[in-house]
């Protein structure tokens, strides 16, 4: 009995010991974990240093766009161009075991691709780029509220790169359009776009660099560049300064054997971009003007040989017989310093303040020559080279499409001597080829000189215009290309 109840005491004491020795851990546990944090207020309002805003304000507005277009590959030849045979021949006969070619039809399959694009009225347009929905054969716009809608192409300009879409909508949300021309080096932007598909991302930086050209991306160069990340998908996209305005549409980025970012990126400047919208827009296509003069930089070397202070302006090297700038007076050898009171710092700036006047405006031009400066007034004209289709509909005959996809120039003595050619040689010069189009199909190149049409004499573009409209669905050129003649069916 003493025994047991020893042993129960035993038990006793011993529960009791481990009991406190729980609670001891727990107390000890419970000293070691507690930390004294020094938490923010409540009541604090959000990041001090923040481009939230900005991005609220834009991130409505930006879309994805989705492109896809047909294909048309030929699937008699392999890729590496050798005869593809039936493998199933030698078990059916009439063959050497190997089989035998098969002609087939063109298999067509879909491509697609990804891009971005901003909303600037409420009524549907859409601001992208002309390479994210080029030649594609239906084009989608998906809002960050998810909607989806069909997209119709109001025009593109490949020189630029800028396309204008319309979407059936209303009362959209819209990105308040800024002024490019404001932007300084070293202000903050954001670059909202659709990278690889991933959804609506938003990045960061600065602005690198403005008046960019010279890349060989675009025929007219004027960028915005930044090291906010743009990124395959970015294309369309938005970028914004820090009040969230649109100030350039992303376009391009230079990243050398990778594909990404490379913490270099080009944005069109929304100034030129708006330009070119309100032309797609009232005009159906883009109207340049031009000055007719060849254009170079004025080296340092040169600017001392000339007597120029420094390199500056832009140096004409030739004028056109019977250009604007020709009748205005200009020669070559002349600088120009300025244009319409904006200074010429580089040739390409000349080039793209030309580019953006309609043509008949008058351009004022303040001109250095044999060390004196001069005031010289020119009447921009229009750029040569114009869409045959567009001649076409103007003429009633909507129905002739079979140059769609084809630029012309009227061919002058420099042209023709440029081509290698007498510079009393006719036709018109071929300016532009969509690859998509029949005419490319049917082997039609820039650079030929088309001199009949349907047995008809082309002289000019009005003469091909009219000269199609004797074609019975097809039509026959001849082609004059490098000396050589040939006919081409389209």
């Amino acid at each position: 009995m003493l025994q047991i109840t020893k042993k129960k005491s035993l038990a006793v004491i011993s529960a009791l010991t481990l009991t406190a020795g729980l609670l001891a851990a727990a107390v000890s546990f419970e000293s070691r974990a507690h930390i004294s944090l020094k938490l923010a207020d409540a009541s604090e309002p959000p990041s001090r240093v923040t481009m939230a805003p900005a991005a609220k304000a834009a991130m409505p507005a930006v879309v994805k766009i989705s492109a896809s277009k047909i294909v048309k590959a030929p699937t008699g030849f392999s890729s590496n161009g050798e005869e593809q045979f039936d493998p199933f021949q030698q078990f059916f006969g009439g063959g050497n075991g190997r089989g035998f070619q098969i002609p087939q039809q063109p298999r067509s399959h879909k491509e697609g691709g990804l891009g971005s694009g901003v909303v600037v009225s409420p009524d549907g347009y859409i601001l992208t780029n002309n390479h994210v929905v080029d030649s594609a054969t239906d084009v989608r716009v998906t809002l960050p509220d998810r909607r989806e809608f069909k997209a119709k192409v109001i025009g593109t300009d490949p020189k630029t790169d800028i396309a204008v879409l319309k979407i059936d909508a209303t009362n959209l949300p819209v990105i308040t359009v800024g002024n490019s021309s404001k932007m300084q080096i070293g202000d903050a932007v954001l670059a909202i776009g659709n990278p690889y598909g991933v959804g609506q991302t938003v990045t960061m930086g600065i602005v690198s660099a403005t008046g960019r050209a010279g890349l060989g991306i675009e025929d007219y160069e004027d960028f915005i560049q930044t090291d906010a990340s743009i990124n395959p998908g970015n294309s369309g996209g938005a970028l914004v300064n820090d009040r969230g305005e649109l100030i350039g549409i992303n376009t391009a980025i230079l990243a050398p054997g990778s594909g990404g970012n490379q913490g270099i990126g080009f944005a069109v400047p929304v100034n030129l971009a708006r330009q070119v919208m309100d032309q797609i827009v009232t005009h159906g296509e883009v109207q340049r003007a031009y000055l007719g003069v060849t254009i170079q930089e004025v080296t340092p070397a040169i600017a001392k040989a000339i007597g120029l202070p420094g390199p500056e302006g832009a140096l004409v090297s030739d004028v056109s017989p019977n250009s604007p700038g020709q009748k205005a007076g200009l020669q070559s050898g002349d600088v120009i310093l300025a244009i319409n009171g904006t200074q010429i710092a580089e040739s390409n700036q000349l080039r793209m303040n030309v580019s953006l006047m309609n043509p008949g405006q008058t351009a004022k031009l303040k001109v250095f020559r044999n060390g004196q400066t001069n005031e010289i007034t020119a009447q921009v004209g229009e750029l040569p080279g114009k869409k045959v289709e567009r001649a076409s509909r103007d003429s009633n005959e909507s129905s002739n499409q079979v140059l769609e996809g084809v630029s012309v120039q009227d061919l002058d003595a420099r042209t023709a001597r440029q081509a290698g050619l007498p510079a009393n040689t006719k036709g018109v010069v071929v300016t532009d080829v969509d690859p998509a189009s029949p005419a490319a199909s049917a082997g039609l190149k820039e650079g030929d000189i088309i001199q009949e049409a349907n047995h008809h004499a082309v002289t000019s573009s009005d003469d091909l215009a009219s000269a199609l409209r004797h074609g019975n669905g097809n039509s026959l050129l001849q082609v004059n290309r490098g000396g050589n003649k040939l006919y081409l069916a389209v």
